[in-house]
């Protein structure tokens, strides 16, 4: 539908598509704040699944739609090619969402986290290897890698949960020299709502973020075929900054109320969970999916597991120095990125 439009309709269908996105985000940030609260999940762990899975609607929605049509490099890219970008959202959340207050990783101070970000390395590293396997080893249209990155996600989910309750290291997700979340008029409008109105927001909001979501997606691959981008290069650096609009919205609401901890765990937790899609994108296909995936596939999930363990790195050691407005952590990531997309534009010349 979007292929025949002329760009001067493509444009702005994309981005009021992209508004809605970004508004729908806002609410799902809030909703799941107060989710988290009326059910005791934690921030971590309800960034880590209710948040996370919500503002990936999108890119679900296009890995069945893409494996259902056996388009199967669209969502290997849309699984593998994401990661890094929605990781380098956290710059976004950095430098724009705190400013000169303090780094992010100085904020959210929780072991939990450093959990989430091991997690996102573990199952991009099984997806590497996965790829790497015969795409005949198939049973019941079931693939030993997708098997494992699923069996190592519950996993991790079941060790950051016992994490809040038995680790002496963290004081419940917070730093202990700085505020608890702050609650603004719209967060304590939210907590005086009934547990079924909350519900229904974080419902509407991501049936919004699913539909603008693919919207998104499908505008922008047809102005990338209008403006003649390649294939990967669009997807890997435009279409992914929008698609990580989700991320980008939820994340700063989350900072305005001082809640760091669900702003980290929206992105790490959307960033392991994104591989586990490995498993319906071969169900839906009936194919071994993962071993399709391209030399450039592989490149940009070494890059997203790099730039975690930067993170990582960033949470333990909590830098408050600051240059630029950004942690210190937070400007290796962004350079490393610009290096990595620099490479990527190189691979893809060479072929």
């Amino acid at each position: 539908m979007f292929a025949s439009l002329a760009l001067t309709l493509l444009i702005p269908i994309f981005i009021v598509a992209a508004a809605i996105v970004w508004i729908a985000g806002i609410q799902l940030s809030n909703a799941t704040d107060t989710i988290d609260w009326r059910f005791g999940f934690g921030e971590a762990l309800g960034g880590l699944i209710f948040l996370a899975v919500a503002t990936n609607l999108p890119e679900i929605a296009i890995i069945v739609s893409a494996s259902l049509t056996h388009h199967i490099g669209i969502a290997i890219g849309n699984i593998l090619g994401g990661i890094a970008i929605q990781t380098v959202v956290l710059v976004i959340l950095d430098g724009f969402g705190l400013g000169q207050k303090a780094a992010l990783t100085y904020q959210a101070a929780s072991l939990q986290l450093v959990l989430e970000g091991i997690l996102v390395i573990c199952v991009l590293v099984i997806s590497i290897m996965g790829a790497e396997l015969p795409r005949a080893i198939l049973v019941a249209r079931l693939a030993p890698g997708d098997l494992l990155i699923v069996a190592t996600w519950l996993i991790g989910l079941w060790l950051i949960n016992k994490a809040r309750q038995g680790l002496p290291w963290h004081e419940k997700g917070h730093a202990p020299d700085t505020l608890r979340p702050k609650q603004t008029r719209s967060q304590e409008r939210i907590k005086k709502w009934s547990t079924m109105r909350v519900l229904l927001v974080f419902i509407f909001a991501s049936l919004a973020t699913l539909a603008a979501g693919v919207v998104l997606e499908e505008s922008g691959s047809a102005i990338a075929a209008n403006t003649g981008w390649s294939g990967v290069l669009f997807g890997s650096t435009i279409l992914a900054a929008a698609t990580a609009l989700p991320e980008v919205s939820t994340g700063l609401a989350a900072v305005k109320i001082g809640d760091y901890t669900l702003a980290f765990s929206d992105i790490f937790g959307g960033n392991a969970f994104l591989p586990t899609l490995f498993l319906l994108a071969t169900l839906l296909s009936g194919v071994s999916v993962l071993p399709y995936a391209q030399g450039t596939d592989i490149y940009l999930a070494s890059l997203g597991a790099l730039l975690t363990a930067i993170y990582i790195y960033g949470l333990i050691f909590r830098p408050k120095r600051q240059l630029f407005c950004l942690g210190i952590d937070s400007i290796v990531v962004l350079l490393v990125y610009i290096v990595g997309i620099i490479g990527l534009f190189t691979i893809s010349g060479s072929k």
